[in-house]
């Protein structure tokens, strides 16, 4: 039996596409990863029906590329993610982030959180848990989660809600009956967890299509990928859409530099507050 010789990716047709991942996601490609973005694009060549990257490259250049350059970012994003990963942020959330929001909306006032980099759920649900057992009335108030990820294939299994026993592992039994029906194999969100998410593909670097007006924003683990500029970028449309004291998360390995800086206040171990200035609430 013939084993088919995977193409090769010349140096050049690496720098063309690390340059297109760069110009779309801010996320850097080192030559380091030539060996992974191989493996990861080989089956989209399959699926194509090119016979090699010097073909891809046209097709992401031409005028149908457009569709392609998000299947490709799909490849090559990575998702890892955990129900409750960097457990500190959430013990925030619950005993210092929430009491005053739920204040806010049980006067009447609207209160939004964001998942910026959602994956495939399970950070914006942990979120959701956090809120529906410190504010269990919650469905009657303004207070809404946004979810969003580069991957619309992340993005629509998070809307799915549905989660393996592996995607489960490490959950607290108590919250996996509260919030969660078996279905089989699975495990799927309850209705009241689902009612306060919206979820949507969204690139951080391109527009954003919605106001300023975040009173959280988790976004964690995803910048350690951006060159400086973008990273800087970045938090500054944070602090922009950030309500005054509101609360950003990070990655643990990440930092807030740059002239955002001047905007936030370190609160505790990757947790920024926004320093307080004229807002529409």
């Amino acid at each position: 039996m013939l084993v088919e010789t995977p193409p090769a990716l010349t140096a050049e047709q690496f720098g063309r596409i690390a340059d297109i991942v760069r110009e779309d996601s801010g996320i850097i490609l080192t030559e380091a990863k030539r060996g992974m973005l191989m493996a990861r694009l080989n089956r989209r060549l399959r699926v194509l029906g090119l016979s090699g990257y010097g073909a891809y490259c046209t097709l992401l250049d031409g005028p149908d590329g457009r569709v392609e350059r998000r299947n490709m970012l799909s490849a090559v994003t990575t998702n890892v993610t955990a129900f409750f990963r960097e457990a500190h942020h959430f013990n925030t959330l619950t005993q210092q982030v929430l009491p005053p929001l739920i204040d806010i909306a049980r006067k009447g006032g609207r209160v939004r959180l964001w998942s910026a980099a959602c994956s495939s759920g399970e950070e914006p649900y942990s979120m959701a848990i956090s809120v529906l057992e410190a504010f269990p009335e919650v469905a009657r108030y303004d207070l809404l989660i946004l979810a969003t990820d580069i991957d619309p294939l992340m993005v629509e299994k998070a809307q799915a809600g549905v989660f393996s026993e592996t995607s489960i592992q490490g959950l607290d039994p108590a919250r996996l009956r509260t919030h969660f029906t078996r279905t089989g194999s699975s495990f799927e969100v309850r209705a009241p967890l689902r009612n306060m998410m919206r979820f949507a593909e969204l690139n951080l670097h391109q527009e954003w299509p919605f106001s300023a007006g975040f009173d959280v924003i988790f976004c964690r683990n995803v910048v350690i990928y951006f060159d400086e500029n973008a990273r800087r970028r970045l938090w500054l449309r944070f602090a922009d859409q950030l309500q005054a004291d509101g609360h950003l998360f990070i990655g643990h390995s990440e930092r807030l530099d740059g002239p955002a800086s001047a905007a936030f206040r370190l609160a505790g171990p990757t947790h920024y507050i926004s320093i307080a200035r004229e807002t529409g609430r």
